[in-house]
């Protein structure tokens, strides 16, 4: 589809066509879906987003009218995606590639490609190698050798495993399977208005951010984390990172845009990436990100994700609520939840951009 033909779709206010795409009007900053009630635009002004977070990392606010957020996809879209998880998740040893999946569905591996992308967040391949990561780890616990557990989780050779494992689990197969043993990880510790802040990274990013009372209570809960990493204090190292994040807390930086090294399912990748789509002093419910998400009865999840979420503040979970607006539990408290809310909603406008 070419925006010729999204353009038609629009000033046709064509609801089949919700969820495929969005159109901004650069004059009043905002986006719509493509049925939006509101009065068209002149064409000159219109730009095209094929996901919501695209257009929101734009700058451009969410139309209060037709709320695109919740556009998610079409069902027959969630069917087709649905699809092929089933037919790589039935084959763990060999995924197949995307041509094999498209001939086994029925479709071009380009279309393929576009609408798993647009429902999940990820493509097929990154989803084939998130649940073979998934296995990996469940392997590592229970096997009694790093060899028994990567062919169990169908990886075909250790040089295959362990050239992606800095990237995958932040450190080599043996040691995430000890806890940690053997991987060094700096942390430090500052002050901010909702109390101490400690942040903990690899060398390929942010692996860990927690607040409490004190600092003991921060590096108890660093070790529980990771129980058998050589952990060292570095402030010097970390402070420029630590700085971002209490900007970001008093409202003078509206984004944080740091590297992470952080370890979740394909499910936790998708909902982290839909917490970072939700705009500063913007709250979404549970209901709404599984919505997005092209999972609407998968709210429950959604508030699992939040709650495992080892770099919140980073990844915005407190902004995600109950049903008109309860807050819910928050592993530093309500009350924190609470305060964060407040800040960013009193924070200057220019900070929301």
């Amino acid at each position: 589809m070419n925006d010729e033909m999204r353009w038609q779709a629009v000033a046709a206010r064509d609801a089949t066509m919700d969820g495929q795409f969005f159109y901004a009007v650069r004059s009043t900053g905002i986006y719509c879906r493509p049925s939006c009630p509101s009065r068209r635009p002149r064409r000159e002004q219109v730009q095209f987003f094929g996901q919501a977070g695209e257009a929101e990392q734009a700058g451009f606010r969410a139309c209060r009218r037709c709320r695109p957020r919740d556009a998610g996809p079409p069902p027959a879209q969630r069917a087709l995606a649905e699809r092929a998880c089933q037919l790589i998740d039935a084959q763990p040893d060999a995924a197949p590639t995307l041509r094999e999946l498209g001939q086994q569905i029925g479709v071009s591996p380009f279309h393929l490609q576009r609408v798993f992308k647009q429902v999940l967040g990820i493509s097929p391949r990154q989803y084939a190698e998130a649940r073979r990561v998934e296995r990996l780890r469940a392997r590592l616990k229970e096997s009694n050798t790093v060899t028994d557990a990567l062919y169990e989780a169908g990886y075909g050779s250790s040089s295959q495993l362990y050239a992606q494992a800095p990237a995958r689990l932040g450190m080599t197969p043996a040691s995430y399977g000890r806890g940690g043993a053997g991987a060094q990880v700096r942390y430090t510790i500052a002050s901010t208005p909702l109390g101490q802040l400690l942040v903990a990274a690899t060398t390929r990013g942010v692996c860990f951010v927690s607040l409490a009372d004190d600092a003991p209570a921060l590096e108890a809960a660093l070790a529980r984390e990771l129980p058998a990493a050589a952990l060292v204090r570095d402030d010097g190292a970390l402070g420029a990172w630590v700085q971002a994040i209490v900007r970001h807390l008093s409202g003078a930086q509206a984004t944080i845009e740091l590297p992470l090294d952080v370890r979740a399912t394909a499910f936790q990748q998708r909902v982290w990436q839909a917490l970072l789509a939700i705009p500063y002093g913007a709250t979404r419910t549970y209901g709404e990100v599984a919505a997005a998400l092209g999972q609407p009865t998968a709210a429950r999840a959604v508030a699992r994700a939040c709650a495992t979420n080892p770099v919140a503040l980073v990844v915005p979970c407190h902004r995600v609520v109950g049903e008109g607006g309860e807050l819910r539990g928050y592993r530093w408290g309500v009350e924190r939840k609470r305060q964060l809310l407040e800040h960013e909603a009193a924070a200057p406008v220019e900070s929301h951009a």
